[in-house]
């Protein structure tokens, strides 16, 4: 078995995706366990993405028997507290994640991008070079990932590098 620190011989780089989800944070412990070796010639990245503000909801409004949707869209400064309180939760789950990378004793870089999870990972792992994307599974069936989407599937189809789906406990 090749270590991915001896392809081609330049260091390689891993990136851990996380979200507010245990799976993902499973995923990066499960890294830290198993490829703590790989990761001493290896950059590990962090990387979260938070979502683009929404500024148009669908809201049911009553006529009659009908039921329509109308947009609603909130004050200006509203979507944007909303955004800034997104980033501060998406930094700070960046912050623990490399927190626990240093008490495995590895060192990390953290990245956060603004936009949809599945093309923002995907760009940063062109942009980046990235040699191995890890992801942790949540574990939703076939039916739950086609109506919700799934970014796993996502990247596994489109990420220019090899994919690692951790399993959940």
């Amino acid at each position: 078995m090749v270590a991915l620190s001896e392809m081609e011989g330049e260091k390689k780089q891993i990136m851990v995706a996380i979200d507010e989800t245990d799976a993902s944070y499973h995923a990066l412990i499960w890294v830290l366990d198993n490829l703590k070796e790989t990761l001493l010639d290896t950059s590990l990245l962090i990387f979260a993405a938070v979502p683009e503000p929404n500024y148009y909801h669908y809201v049911p409004a009553s006529f009659g028997s009908a039921r329509l949707y109308a947009t609603a869209s909130p004050a200006p400064e509203v979507a944007i507290s909303a955004q800034e309180h997104k980033k501060k939760v998406m930094l700070g789950l960046l912050d623990k994640a490399k927190s626990i990378c240093t008490s495995h004793g590895v060192e990390s870089e953290t990245i956060l991008k603004t936009g949809d999870a599945k093309l923002a990972i995907c760009d940063a792992v062109e942009n980046l070079e990235v040699s191995m994307l890890i992801l942790g599974d949540e574990g939703r069936g076939r039916i739950q990932r086609a109506l919700a989407g799934s970014v796993n599937d996502h990247c596994l189809q489109h990420a220019k590098c090899s994919v690692l789906v951790v399993k959940g406990p």
